[in-house]
């Protein structure tokens, strides 16, 4: 996935720009965010209204500041600008799909 954000600035812009917006924030050296960030995106591919972007938090380090992120990978789900949904580190797939899909379905309902 090719879509990285440079800035916490355009980050923002983005989260308001769109009404479903997944963030995932890794670190380059984070054998876990990279074990991961496949299995989120699978999960996300069967919800076409949800876009998803990632960020690398060694290249935007105010990304940390910005979110209150401790540890890496988080994936932060929002809706019309406002987070819904938060994980981080360890993410059960399950439990992460099904929070997904009732706010998608509330959300289109």
């Amino acid at each position: 996935m090719e879509n990285h954000f440079n800035s916490v600035e355009e980050i923002d812009q983005w989260i308001d720009d769109k009404p479903l917006a997944l963030l995932y924030i890794f670190g380059e050296r984070c054998s876990v965010c990279h074990g991961l960030q496949p299995q989120v995106q699978n999960v996300i591919e069967r919800y076409p209204k949800v876009e998803m972007k990632q960020v690398n938090v060694n290249k935007v380090p105010d990304v940390a500041g910005r979110f209150s992120i401790f540890t890496v990978p988080v994936v932060l789900l929002f809706v019309d600008g406002k987070e819904y949904v938060r994980e981080a580190r360890v993410v059960p797939m399950e439990p992460f799909e099904e929070k997904i899909n009732k706010i998608y379905t509330n959300y289109l309902g």
